[in-house]
């Protein structure tokens, strides 16, 4: 399959949060896509996407995309024992197309962000994750990936470390903190996560990105014991 350019990405990103909001549904961006808006540089194979509402499930509102445009398509898992369908969307007049993951708060510790904390960032304006919370779920993604059975999942940890150390270095030019008063409304299990996460995370990935996890806010110490 043909890798989508960067504007191919953007522009079904747009057509699935439009079609949403004609819904009266809010959404915002994640993944690789959001880190993408946020200036790291590598180019996203997919798009993801959180409806912020929990009146409908994830195959609700795959349902919706599909009825409301044909371009996207529901295909069965390659996982026999998933009781979900994967969506795409077919570029028009082409074979190419692009996985969407539809997600909603609750769903792989995805949080309930208040809408007035989402941010558009320039120039595409695009509704995205805000930049702490989006940092600590590439975290914890990185550390799924790391564990799964699948060897094409473990592949994945290493773009993970390039993208999260990337996203960071933005975060801290920026001099965000956990502390700041914008990111108050997130439960605090998930920086307790986050720092057990970082124990490892500086050890086996990125032990100089320490440095910038500490000027975020993280208490972190250097322990090579937890190697094992």
């Amino acid at each position: 399959m043909a890798v989508l350019s960067s504007s191919q990405i953007l522009d079904i990103a747009r057509r699935v949060i439009a079609l949403f909001e004609g819904r009266g549904l809010k959404c915002c961006l994640m993944g690789s896509l959001a880190s993408y808006l946020y200036g790291v540089p590598r180019t996203p194979n997919d798009v993801d996407v959180v409806v912020l509402s929990t009146v409908y499930t994830q195959e609700d509102l795959k349902t919706m995309l599909v009825q409301d445009d044909r371009q996207f398509l529901l295909v069965r898992s390659r996982n026999p024992r998933a009781t979900y369908r994967v969506l795409w969307y077919r570029l028009p007049g082409s074979y190419q197309r692009c996985k969407v993951d539809i997600l909603i708060p609750g769903i792989l510790n995805v949080p309930a962000v208040p809408y007035r904390y989402i941010v558009s960032p320039k120039p595409h304006y695009l509704p995205v994750m805000p930049p702490i919370p989006q940092l600590l779920l590439k975290l914890q993604g990185w550390a799924d990936h790391r564990i799964s059975p699948r060897a094409d999942m473990r592949a994945k940890q290493y773009l993970d470390v390039r993208d999260i150390d990337s996203l960071l270095e933005i975060v801290c030019r920026r001099n965000l903190r956990i502390d700041d008063n914008v990111v108050k409304w997130v439960p605090e299990t998930t920086f307790e996560a986050a720092s057990s996460t970082l124990q490892r995370y500086v050890v086996v990935a990125s032990p100089q990105s320490i440095y910038n996890w500490r000027k975020l806010g993280f208490a972190i110490s250097y322990e090579p014991a937890l190697l094992v």
